[in-house]
């Protein structure tokens, strides 16, 4: 990008001394392109049309400032946010590879594990779910899927397109597996993999694993499970629930930008890696190649961004410090009182039973006569709030409102059901 405008300045590339390049009239060498004024070769302004024109796309961006309550990306921590400022180092110098332990620490207590084998990707959530299925999954694999939602048709779509061989147990979206309908179906199939979503993005239905995880532990089958929304904000129990891939993101109950997925393997899982007969057909998304560089003596893989590693582990110790389980009754009372207060305006949520409900994303259809688009257009223009649509076969009809991270307090939940209320 910053080539571009260099191309277009007429600045040159090379020259005897470097430093003249970027020197802007103020003898500022630390001013970002966006900020120079047009040069020449000889450091003098050289106004025109076009290069005005050049100066003024180059100047900084200025988003817009949004109260982000939606299913994600939620709004960022505050010390996440600070902590990206901080110099960026080396891959492998060694306080940043401290660093990382530290983030891996943290992310096995919120994922409720102790499982060594686990680290944040460089991908977002769908990019997790792929590495997690991609580095177990081979042609003719079976693996039963229990689909309520779209991001359960998403790992589908992904296995087959890995030839694996799936067979699904479906209800109608919003809706939980009980024990009762899981076993005789893993039973039945017998597969080599169980797939759920812990907290369906789609819908807000909540499935701990609880009711499908025995009868899949019973055939010896491996359990994976998206965590993607679940995770810091509810509990996910990974070693109680019996869960043995698991896969996330930093852009929702963690509070952190997008970019970063943690995920975390079992041991016996991650022995049946180390023993596979082939390699799997992804080399990017291999779990076992990534986590060379994690472990000693760190094999160069791919190059982190620093700044996202920074923000994660700064998130880590916010959660850390106001305490897990605080955390969770926090967004779980937040979520209490927003849906009360949604009840009383008209709204009726998707998620019948309380228990099966997400905490921190809530999913309602809007009242009688009340067109969602409109309203969240109304929302945005006119209190600066970001809501959500539905996904797949709910888009146009539900809306998706999340109360995550900083968001998730009394007083944020009372301002956005007041601008509901204005808006309706």
């Amino acid at each position: 990008m910053w080539l571009r405008y260099i191309l277009a300045k007429g600045l040159p590339l090379l020259e005897s001394n470097p430093e003249e390049t970027w020197r802007n009239p103020a003898g500022n060498l630390s001013a970002l392109p966006g900020e120079m004024a047009i040069l020449g070769a000889a450091g003098r302004s050289r106004p025109d049309k076009l290069e005005d024109m050049l100066a003024t796309a180059a100047k900084r961006i200025a988003p817009p400032k949004r109260l982000l309550y939606g299913p994600g990306p939620a709004m960022v921590e505050p010390r996440a946010y600070e902590a990206m400022n901080l110099p960026v180092l080396g891959i492998f110098d060694p306080y940043f590879l401290e660093l990382l332990d530290e983030i891996r620490v943290g992310l096995r207590t919120v994922f409720g594990t102790r499982n060594s084998a686990t680290f944040p990707i460089p991908a977002g959530g769908s990019g997790a779910m792929e590495a997690s299925l991609a580095t177990f999954l081979r042609p003719g694999s079976k693996i039963a899927i229990f689909a309520a939602g779209h991001f359960a048709d998403r790992m589908t779509v992904m296995a087959r397109r890995m030839a694996a061989e799936v067979v699904r147990f479906e209800k109608p979206w919003g809706q939980v597996f009980t024990a009762d309908e899981a076993a005789p179906f893993i039973e039945r199939e017998r597969p080599d993999f169980v797939a759920f979503v812990q907290a369906e993005t789609s819908t807000g239905a909540y499935q701990s694993g609880k009711a499908i995880t025995p009868a899949a532990r019973a055939i010896d089958a491996l359990v994976i499970a998206d965590c993607v929304t679940s995770l810091g904000a509810m509990p996910v129990s990974l070693d109680e629930v019996g869960i043995d891939v698991a896969f996330s993101c930093s852009q929702k109950g963690l509070s952190c930008p997008a970019g970063l997925s943690p995920v975390s393997v079992s041991p016996r899982a991650w022995e049946r890696l180390r023993n596979r007969e082939r390699d799997p057909a992804t080399w990017y998304l291999d779990l076992e190649l990534i986590a060379k560089y994690f472990d000693a003596p760190h094999v160069y893989h791919h190059t982190p961004s620093p700044p996202l590693y920074y923000a994660m582990h700064q998130a880590l110790a916010a959660i850390e410090d106001e305490g897990l389980r605080n955390r969770w009754e926090r967004h779980r009372l937040a979520s209490e009182r927003l849906i009360a207060g949604l009840v009383k305006l008209g709204f009726e949520p998707l998620v019948a039973r309380p228990e099966d409900r997400i905490w921190h994303l809530t999913t309602v259809f809007p009242p009688p006569g009340v067109d969602p688009a409109a309203l969240r257009q109304r929302l945005l223009q006119d209190h600066a709030i970001e809501i959500a649509s539905g996904l797949g076969q709910l888009a146009g009809k539900i809306l998706r409102i999340g109360a995550m991270g900083p968001l998730a307090t009394t007083e944020n939940v009372d301002l956005l059901l007041n601008a509901l209320t204005a808006s309706l």
